[in-house]
């Protein structure tokens, strides 16, 4: 299991922080700010990258070789169905 001091002696630098509030009131605080931008950027900075990589995909279907192909080369003559 990890060491927990270091995030006990991070709570306690930031206790006196929260001594300002209301003790009634639960707000999420600078820190949970901080966390929410950092994870609010992160995000931004993986759809632009999926964008910038989405757009370099050359994706070409190659033709189904058990299709069967038509006889006539392609070329059908227009007919009630067609139109």
């Amino acid at each position: 299991m990890p060491d927990m001091s270091a995030s006990l002696a991070l709570t306690t630098h930031l206790v006196p922080l929260a001594k300002e509030i209301d003790n009634d009131k639960v707000t999420p605080g600078v820190l949970g700010f901080i966390v929410f931008a950092a994870l609010a950027v992160g995000v931004w900075l993986l759809m632009k990258s999926m964008n910038r990589h989405m757009g370099r995909v050359n994706f070409e279907e190659a033709p189904d070789p058990t299709a069967e192909t038509p006889r006539d080369g392609g070329k059908r003559e227009a007919g009630p169905a067609s139109a």
